[in-house]
């Protein structure tokens, strides 16, 4: 782990960048994954444009987020409904026992 700010030297398709962050490996696995996203559109085009790679490996990035996000809420909103259902039942079971309770007492 390196220092808050600290300078990164990282390599993005042949090009050279100065990043700044506390975490130097997370960081180098950013710059790689995002290296590898340009080489593989560089591999499926013939554009070597490497302005229009960042642009199209970006949009690839972004699908591979809004997918994921999709998948994550979905996830998120089935247990919400889960608990609110076991909390429900949960409910009702303790008002049934708080019942026999009083008529017993």
């Amino acid at each position: 782990m390196t220092q808050p700010n600290e300078s990164v030297r990282v390599e993005i398709y042949d090009q050279t960048y100065n990043l700044r962050g506390s975490d130097q490996e997370y960081i180098f696995k950013l710059a790689e994954y995002v290296d590898g996203k340009m080489r593989a559109v560089a591999g499926q085009t013939a554009t070597i444009d490497s302005l229009r790679l960042a642009v199209l490996a970006a949009l690839n990035i972004a699908d591979e987020y809004h997918i994921l996000k999709r998948k994550y809420d979905a996830i998120a909103n089935e247990l919400t409904q889960r608990t609110r259902s076991l909390s429900g039942a949960l409910d009702e079971i303790l008002n049934e026992v708080l019942q026999e309770t009083k008529k017993a007492g």
